[in-house]
């Protein structure tokens, strides 16, 4: 079903990034993936006051279309944003910068746009070239299929995906005073391995049709992704081509302030982040790693990571065993310098029981029931005020059979 892009949809028709006035979007099966299945996706903002920002990888080895979509922002504000799964494009040299290039260029052409107001985005194997006469005619396949419907939402959702094993979408209203228009937050995004962020974790594209700024866009953007995908680590492996971007019509004609749109971003981003930990590699558990007492955030998020990162903590929790002495030698690696406290004052909780209390023993483990999906760590250094959660996922055979065979 098309829905006009100058109307606001209704809930039930309301899906990922066409719920947004302004927004069209498409996916296709071009024949990148050697499986089969949808790989080229675009994400068309046709609104009259469009505004854009993004964050990236801090990998120094970054994609080609990273590196592209980064020099793009620079100079103007992003109207498309064109991806593809089936391969990464990264580590491809300059001929991988051509081909990235070539890819802005034909959507700028089919849009009669500049080519800087296209990003580009690529997912899959590193260090193979893309089939470009292949991408080529997804691209013009993906712009004849451009719509606003839900259908045209998801389908480019799908067209994003690499070992998921779902589409990840999401729509958040903002806070409106009464008598204005709704506005919202919708996105996609993909990811379920190489979850280990610098700046950001994966692919995801957001759309609003709050009117901003790219200046705004930027902020709102930056701090949500600080505290969501930023702390979002399930393997420790930190990707290439990891990207982040954000499109704003400006069409429901309503400017909210920087802390309301920036809570409706985190909080459309915090979802997504939690749906690819869901979906992550071989995992059976979901883990979220809570430190309150920190001195500091950076303190907390250390400490956090340090505990998320440990290949023994991770097996421990996928046999469901409540070993707290795995957590707490993993809290103590983490220096002084960057983490003042007590080592005889932390406690360790598992899913409510503390079974570490002031460094040493606490409840019985046998307490502790770990056969849900979900895992709760709750590590206090009563050293400060400030709490950070990150989240993580445990450490499985189907993990290591999935990425042993990976490009065999």
């Amino acid at each position: 079903m098309s829905v006009p892009t100058d109307v606001h949809p209704t809930d039930s028709t309301r899906v990922g990034v066409t719920a947004a006035r302004g927004f069209v979007a498409s996916g296709v099966e071009a024949g990148l993936k050697e499986h089969g299945g949808r790989d080229v996706a675009l994400v068309v903002n046709r609104g009259t006051r469009p505004a854009s920002a993004g964050v990236f990888t801090s990998n120094r080895v970054a994609a080609a279309p990273v590196i592209l979509t980064r020099a793009h922002l620079e100079t103007a504000t992003l109207t498309a944003v064109v991806l593809n799964s089936g391969g990464a494009n990264a580590c491809t040299g300059i001929e991988g910068a051509a081909d990235a290039s070539a890819t802005a260029g034909r959507v700028a052409e089919i849009l009669d746009v500049d080519s800087n107001h296209v990003g580009v985005c690529s997912t899959g194997m590193i260090g193979e070239r893309l089939p470009m006469d292949i991408l080529l005619a997804g691209v013009d396949g993906a712009a004849a299929t451009l719509d606003a419907g839900p259908e045209a939402a998801l389908a480019a959702a799908d067209a994003i995906r690499t070992t998921d094993t779902v589409c990840k979408t999401i729509v958040v209203d903002g806070p409106v005073a009464p008598g204005e228009p709704v506005w919202c937050v919708g996105g996609m995004a993909k990811g379920a391995g190489m979850l280990a962020p610098g700046l950001a974790t994966m692919l995801c594209v957001l759309t609003t049709d709050a009117l901003i700024s790219d200046e705004d866009a930027y902020n709102a953007l930056t701090e949500a992704v600080r505290t969501t995908f930023n702390r979002t680590d399930s393997d420790g492996c930190m990707s290439t081509n990891d990207s982040v971007i954000l499109l704003s019509s400006g069409d429901s004609g309503v400017c909210p302030g920087l802390t309301e749109f920036t809570e409706t971003v985190r909080e459309a981003c915090g979802s997504l982040a939690r749906q690819l930990i869901a979906d992550a590699e071989g995992s059976s558990h979901d883990v979220d790693i809570t430190i309150v007492g920190a001195s500091d955030e950076v303190a907390g998020e250390t400490v956090a990571r340090a505990i998320a990162r440990s290949n023994l903590v991770k097996t421990a929790i996928f046999g469901n065993d409540p070993n707290w002495g795995r957590i707490i030698s993993e809290v103590g690696t983490v220096p002084e310098s960057v983490a003042p406290y007590d080592p005889h004052e932390v406690d360790v909780s598992i899913n409510g029981v503390m079974v570490c209390r002031s460094g040493g023993l606490g409840d019985s483990r046998d307490l502790v029931d770990m056969t849900a999906r979900e895992v709760h760590i709750l590590v206090d250094l009563h050293a400060g005020s400030h709490e950070v959660t990150l989240w993580t996922t445990d450490l499985t055979h189907d993990y290591v059979h999935e990425n042993s065979a990976y490009s065999s």
